[in-house]
């Protein structure tokens, strides 16, 4: 009963080679004109999302340091969001002895409006692709 099953498998094996070598068309094949409707609705919906993903805050970068002299740990950072574009935001946080500020600047086309330190502009570069 092994030798019969083996003997299958290295059948299906060959076919699969010959089917891989043939660039995995059959005999009467029309290429993507013969593919199902739902696989062109998939292809739709693929590019459809695509499209979405560009507006998406997917570029990261966080850069932390020391904003004071007398204070290590680099507790204080700031971290760049943007999407595909360059479009988004630079949160920053400044740690000191009694307290903690926070700033927002948004960011277009990987530049800002508002004056960056020069740590928010680190924060940017590192997240450009």
């Amino acid at each position: 009963m092994d030798i019969v099953a083996l003997a299958v498998a290295v059948a299906a094996l060959l076919v699969a080679l010959v089917t891989a070598r043939r660039g995995g068309r059959r005999p009467g094949d029309q290429g993507v004109d013969a593919l199902p409707e739902d696989v062109h609705g998939l292809r739709q919906e693929v590019a459809a999302l695509r499209a979405e993903g560009t507006d998406a805050l997917r570029h990261v970068a966080v850069v932390r340091y020391d904003a004071f002299g007398d204070m290590g740990g680099h507790l204080s950072w700031s971290v760049a969001l943007a999407d595909d574009g360059g479009n988004g935001v630079v949160l920053t946080s400044i740690h000191g002895r009694s307290d903690a500020r926070t700033y927002a600047k948004s960011v277009t086309g990987w530049v800002s409006d508002q004056q960056l330190s020069p740590e928010e502009l680190e924060a940017v570069e590192r997240a450009r692709p």
